[in-house]
């Protein structure tokens, strides 16, 4: 097989290995594939691995040998499924490979919104504890997290792990979900009922056109002045104009987000602006333990395929 990898870097900035990637057939990995590179690079490709770069109807109608797509992530977005359906083309992507990493990083978010530690640590660096008349100092109210409402905004894998780290803070978690669940120690509501009980909103649903700004300026108005928001599933899920709002009109207290609706952004984006937003750059994936479970899955995808057993396919 010619196997051709599109966009290996972020997966693999030289920390993993490629090389059981490479006893499956002739293998050629980009770092990066430019749109107007990818026609050519994937031309004589019977496997292509991706992760961003996108493989719409056109490009697929291009690719007469293609026979198989695998996607580096869970979100299926960057292919046209029916299009490779129509074709006879499997594609597969990689589950609950980085389930635990971002539930941290959200706790992360969180604890950095609740605490405060950044700053605090880059004033001390600066030399103000050094020079202050007391022996501490805060500068902005430090929150204790046991006893506050953690609200849940989906309840897949990664909802479920959250829920796991809130009630370990002492939170009492309310979750909603589209389809009935049930986990010991959460109460499932409908979505307005959480909004407006919560002190920490948390949403993680995937992203559908039903799901596109489910979290809208309407819902941002009934959260609490004091809440603070997080988004560590898709950019799109939230209206970020009517976010950023919220934040400069003082109400809502705080977002940490870890993606945006365009990554990277670009630099007049609202919510770098706005105040008392962290923004990490779509990493809570990336440790290296995630990315070794998704490089296992990626393979074990591939490995199914030529056996003539897909697994995880999405079409």
């Amino acid at each position: 097989m010619n196997i051709v990898v599109l966009d290996a870097h972020t997966l693999n900035p030289g920390d993993l290995s490629w090389s059981e990637l490479e006893t499956l057939g002739s293998c050629r990995i980009y770092d990066r594939t430019p749109p107007g590179e990818l026609l050519p690079r994937a031309r004589e490709a019977d496997v292509l691995i991706t992760n961003k770069a996108i493989l719409n109807r056109r490009h697929l109608e291009q690719l007469p040998r293609l026979k198989y797509i695998g996607i580096t992530a869970t979100g299926t977005n960057v292919v046209d499924l029916a299009a490779a359906r129509e074709r006879g083309i499997p594609v597969t992507n990689a589950p609950a490979y980085g389930t635990r990493s971002v539930a941290q990083a959200t706790f992360a978010l969180l604890l950095e919104l609740a605490q405060r530690t950044g700053h605090h640590a880059r004033t001390v660096r600066e030399g103000r504890w050094s020079h202050n008349v007391d022996w501490c100092y805060w500068d902005f109210p430090l929150i204790e997290l046991a006893g506050l409402n953690l609200g849940l905004v989906g309840f897949g894998r990664i909802g479920q792990a959250v829920a796991q780290l809130g009630l370990a803070f002492g939170m009492q978690v309310l979750a909603y979900n589209p389809s009935p669940r049930s986990a010991p120690g959460v109460r499932f509501v409908d979505l307005e009922s959480l909004l407006r009980a919560s002190d920490v909103v948390s949403v993680h649903c995937p992203l559908t056109p039903q799901t596109h700004e489910l979290i809208n300026r309407d819902r941002l108005a009934l959260m609490k002045p004091s809440a603070f928001f997080l988004n560590t599933s898709r950019g799109p899920l939230v209206d970020e104009t009517a976010l950023a709002e919220a934040l400069s009109a003082g109400r809502l207290a705080g977002a940490g987000l870890y993606v945006l609706t365009s990554e990277p952004p670009p630099p007049d984006h609202p919510l770098l602006r706005a105040p008392n937003c962290f923004i990490t750059p779509h990493l809570a994936w990336a440790t290296r333990a995630a990315r070794s479970r998704l490089l296992s899955i990626v393979l074990d995808n591939l490995r199914a395929f030529v056996a003539g057993r897909p697994q995880n396919v999405v079409n």
